[in-house]
């Protein structure tokens, strides 16, 4: 389907050269000609009006109507009185963009891992925000930003993480960012200048992280997690002087990083002049426990802290912060200068007046519900179509981790569902040597409604026997 351009005469790149022995009528032509073969313009993409092109030429409305006649009787225009010229397709040697492969097998029921429910994104209030934004910021908040984010909004968000996170941060020491990978790779970065040379990440864990380190030209070791979250003495045999954790709700196990590893992940960050990154993504969703506040209000000084509202909002809005221990705040800065220039300002105006108005935290409150009631159909529909598997993480977040039965093997599990329109994603997608042993599914239930839930795992039940 040809883009439609409404509004104004759509404009078409075309020159023409006086100087040429050709006449301007056959440059037009050869020119129009070369850009449909060339799939330039496509099927039924619609042309400028003659009258607007020979202003744009400079040339008389004549000769582009000549031009355009030959081409119709050519085949390569169609028109009809007081309508639009358009591009004939069946004249077109060559396709237009390519559009994406169709999938092998189409997910009826998708189970994706950290998707929130995109049809209850607040889109009213997003709005609202964006309009109020734009109504009160001053002509400043036009221009180029400052790298670290505008002074208001740093303000603001600082005091949200410090009244519902427990952080330990002020506006100065806060930097915004375009979501957790982009803020990785500006922290990553920084890490390396003040001589990293190896970053430490949970297994299992989101394999993203790997990437971001090998970009930022670093050794990633990867170290067991267990119920208790990541095991220190572990983290401290490897040379790596940052960590990469998400102790409120570890990704994608579920447990909870043990106050006494909280402890010993501090003074293992202090003994070797080291960092701990802190991943917060998704602690606002908790449901049978207390919250768990944020690592970097124990170890302001040691604990870079990332968040986003990815999973509060919408992963399209791409706006995070980094909570930044004071020494490496200016360097997080001006490495987001050179690779980044600013975070949409506009938009993190938007932010803090959601935040500011009540509306962010009364979005977070009925999601909160909607999420536990949902999480409780899936261990329901569990514990009726499958009542030997084990369900764990469902205390806060959006996925749970179904642990199998021995023999039975992931992969055929992850396949067959597949073949039956049901995603789900092994826990071997996470971890760092791929193994498949011990089975475990990764189920999201953010973005999967009550009875697509219900229907998904009836439809795939009988597969816990193996096959």
């Amino acid at each position: 389907m040809p883009v439609e351009w409404t509004g104004l005469s759509p404009e078409v790149l075309l020159g023409l050269d006086r100087e040429a022995p050709t006449t301007l009528g056959a440059q037009l032509q050869d020119q129009l000609r070369d850009a449909i073969r060339g799939g330039r313009l496509s099927d039924g993409e619609r042309l400028p009006s003659t009258r607007a092109l020979a202003q744009e030429l400079g040339v008389s409305r004549g000769l582009v109507v000549d031009a355009f006649a030959q081409l119709e009787a050519e085949g390569y225009l169609v028109g009809k009185p007081g309508s639009s010229t358009r591009v004939n397709g069946a004249a077109a040697c060559a396709p237009s963009s390519p559009s994406a492969p169709a999938p092998a097998d189409r997910l009826d029921i998708d189970f994706r891992y950290g998707m929130p429910d995109l049809a209850q994104a607040p889109r009213h209030d997003w709005l609202w925000a964006l309009a109020e934004a734009g109504r009160t910021a001053p002509i400043s908040a036009w221009g180029y930003g400052p790298a670290g984010g505008d002074d208001s909004v740093r303000d603001v968000v600082a005091s949200y993480l410090r009244r519902v996170r427990g952080a330990a941060v002020g506006p100065a020491d806060l930097v915004m960012c375009s979501g957790y990978q982009q803020g990785l790779g500006t922290v990553l970065r920084v890490l390396a200048e003040h001589g990293a040379s190896a970053v430490a990440t949970e297994d299992p864990h989101a394999l993203d992280d790997d990437a971001a380190i090998s970009h930022a030209r670093l050794d990633a070791f990867h170290v067991a997690v267990d119920e208790r979250g990541l095991d220190v003495d572990a983290l401290a045999a490897t040379p790596a002087r940052a960590v990469i954790v998400t102790p409120a709700h570890q990704a994608p196990t579920g447990v909870v990083l043990a106050p006494e590893r909280r402890q010993a992940l501090v003074a293992w960050a202090h003994e070797r002049d080291g960092y701990i990154l802190e991943d917060d993504y998704d602690a606002e969703f908790r449901y049978d426990r207390q919250p768990v506040g944020s690592l970097q209000g124990l170890a302001p000084e040691r604990v870079l802290s990332l968040g986003s509202i990815s999973k509060s909002l919408a992963p399209t809005l791409r706006l995070g912060w980094i909570a930044c221990p004071p020494l490496l705040t200016a360097g997080v800065i001006a490495e987001q200068h050179v690779t980044a220039r600013m975070t949409p300002g506009l938009d993190q105006l938007a932010l803090a007046e959601l935040i500011r108005s009540g509306r962010y935290d009364r979005h977070l409150r009925r999601m909160r519900g909607v999420y536990a009631a949902r999480r409780q159909v899936l261990a329901d529909a569990i514990a009726e179509h499958a009542p030997a598997v084990r369900v764990g993480g469902l205390a806060a977040g959006l996925h749970a981790v179904l642990h199998l039965p021995a023999e039975v093997e992931e992969t055929h599990v992850v396949d067959e569902s597949r073949r039956r329109g049901v995603g789900v994603y092994g826990m071997s997608g996470w971890r760092a040597d791929g193994t498949t042993t011990p089975p475990q599914l990764v189920l999201g239930f953010g973005n999967v409604h009550d009875q697509a839930i219900r229907r998904g795992i009836g439809e795939i039940a009988d597969l816990r026997r193996g096959g």
